[in-house]
């Protein structure tokens, strides 16, 4: 028999109704490449049982627990060839660990977990077990983003100076004062330290911040200095952070979801000693790159002089706006990748072009020490 072409997945949460379940599944049928076999949806028996008979899952594939997904799956010899967990945070970590000592890949929404230990043991089983394993930042996905990474490796800003990130958000403008008391459905978990853990701002959107930025420069936070305001929540709602990288550049990145006007305002500045980069995620088709002494210059996604990977995982002409489902797809594309050559034995030697396992590590130490750094009087945390 020769190669297997399609792979086979598994969904732990999103049932029907649910936002970035949807989002996932969307984005895998764009790769054209894995089917939806399994799944456990929901802890709610109906919401389960009406999200299988959606997706036409076999009534033996539709799991009342993950624990109970993850045995049987692998001791079928059709089992899924990876799982896509896409629960609230609390139960990423004992998810993950359920399908990684199965034997079973795994996509995973971020953050990766609580501790910073719960992560490390995650990155050790998936390595002893040779298992692919992605955290789905989003905005790496992006292919002007990929772009961004390409010229700034080849030099074309020179050596950076300085980094600027933002990423506001005005949906829980009205739990200001509310005494947590949640206003919008999703504010129910965001906002609640058991299903959150010990961030909410910072652990939602502000490691998209720090993902996005290593990833299009290569620079990890060594230290930051914090502010954080919960505005009489249990978590915080907005965050101001100082930032050291290992080479000793600096940088500030500041994350909020109280911003009035604000819907989904992650904004990427990269200074260099010959020029900068600036990508906006609400027209995320366009890269600004302004050289020293010239004027700027805008880079459209899908024109014939991009190249590289931006090119590679282009979608559809230019003039016809990609967004976010397709930068999912784009993350879904390396590690479905990696996944069928294990599949079909040849298993890769590094992982693809996908935030991995590692990657989720990072942010959560990211978290912790900005929450630390906010606990302690804004003082520099190591990370």
């Amino acid at each position: 028999m020769g190669d297997r072409k399609r792979l086979r997945y598994g969904m732990v949460g999103g049932g029907i109704g649910a936002f970035i379940g949807a989002v996932h599944r969307k984005a895998i049928a764009l790769e054209e490449t894995a089917d939806l076999v399994a799944g456990c949806f929901s802890s709610r028996k109906e919401k389960n049982q009406e999200t299988g008979d959606f997706y036409g899952i076999a009534a033996d594939r539709l799991y009342a627990s993950y624990e109970e997904m993850a045995r049987a799956e692998s001791t079928r010899e059709d089992g899924i060839d990876f799982v896509s967990i896409v629960t609230p945070n609390a139960t990423h970590y004992e998810v993950a660990k359920a399908f990684l000592e199965a034997g079973i890949h795994v996509a995973c929404e971020k953050p990766l977990c609580f501790t910073v230990e719960q992560g490390e043991e995650l990155e050790r089983i998936a390595k002893e077990k040779h298992l692919m394993f992605a955290v789905t930042y989003t905005y790496t996905g992006y292919a002007m983003v990929k772009l961004a990474r390409e010229l700034v490796a080849a030099g074309e800003i020179g050596n950076i100076v300085n980094i600027n990130a933002e990423y506001l958000q005005d949906w829980l403008i009205d739990e200001i004062g509310g005494g947590n008391q949640t206003t919008t459905k999703m504010s129910v978990w965001r906002t609640d330290p058991a299903k959150s853990g010990i961030s909410n701002c910072v652990g939602d959107i502000g490691t998209h911040i720090e993902d996005t930025v290593a990833y299009i420069t290569g620079l990890h936070p060594k230290k930051v200095a914090a502010v954080l305001d919960n505005y009489g929540m249990d978590l915080d709602l907005n965050a101001n952070i100082l930032v050291e990288y290992e080479n000793g550049v600096h940088g500030v990145y500041s994350c909020s979801q109280v911003c009035a006007g604000h819907l989904n305002g992650l904004v990427i500045r990269i200074f260099g000693s010959e020029g900068s980069l600036e990508w906006v995620q609400e027209e995320p088709d366009y890269l600004k790159v302004t050289k020293k002494g010239h004027p700027d210059q805008i880079y459209h996604r899908g024109t014939g002089y991009i190249t590289g990977m931006a090119a590679e995982r282009n979608h559809i002409p230019s003039g016809h706006p990609e967004g976010l489902t397709f930068a999912f797809a784009n993350i879904y594309h390396g590690f479905m990748a990696d996944v069928l050559e294990c599949v079909n034995g040849h298993a890769p030697e590094k992982a693809g072009d996908y935030p991995s396992v590692s990657d989720g590590v990072s942010g959560v130490r990211f978290i912790h020490a900005v929450v630390n750094s906010g606990k302690n009087g804004s003082g520099w945390t190591e990370v």
